[in-house]
């Protein structure tokens, strides 16, 4: 049997729907896909590091949201919500509505098992055409690990990774400085067999 064929939308049509929508979901080359829900460890860690970075750039010409604030990437027409973002100097928003940036310079991704593979690959090569993109922190749920993608000035992009709550990562496009002991703060890991 044939399966029906998923109707093309719109940037606009995705607009119109997904600011009525209950449930918030990504738009891709004419397709919306629907986000799932996130559990404990992943709020945990999306809401202190999005606390931590308040914090850290209080008085600074920089904002920080969290998941409700959608991201477009004009060159690939995505549309997402990613866990953390910080703009700095004027917000550049899409249109009157004010629910969607333009100009993220760092943003950060709490990694799910269904959505790792996509956040790690697919999702950051959309990232990196966004021309204020400067910075990507990739956070493991189920470990301490981090992984900190900066991008250099030959247009480059240099990975460390940090595996220990002790470890501090220099966020060098807003000049602080992160914790993972903090960011993982009260996180129960999976037992290990």
């Amino acid at each position: 049997m044939a399966s029906a064929a998923v109707p093309y939308l719109t940037p606009e049509q995705y607009l119109e729907i997904e600011r009525k929508a209950e449930v918030r979901s990504e738009y891709l080359q004419g397709e919306m896909f629907a986000m799932a829900g996130a559990g404990l460890n992943h709020n945990r860690i999306a809401g202190r590091t999005l606390a931590e970075l308040s914090a850290a750039l209080r008085g600074r010409d920089c904002d920080v949201t969290g998941s409700d604030m959608r991201v477009h990437v004009p060159a690939t027409s995505l549309y997402t919500y990613p866990d953390v973002i910080v703009t700095c100097g004027p917000v550049q928003l899409l249109d009157k509505h004010q629910d969607t940036l333009l100009n993220p310079i760092l943003i950060v991704e709490v990694l799910s098992l269904s959505t790792k593979n996509y956040d790690r690959g697919e999702k950051f090569q959309h990232y990196r055409s966004i021309p204020s993109f400067r910075e990507y922190l990739v956070l493991a749920q189920d470990e301490i690990r981090a992984e900190h993608h900066v991008r250099q000035p030959d247009g480059s992009w240099l990975l460390r990774e940090f595996t220990s709550a002790t470890d501090v990562v220099h966020l060098t496009s807003v000049d602080c400085d992160l914790t993972l002991g903090g960011l993982y703060e009260r996180v129960e890991f999976p037992a290990t067999a």
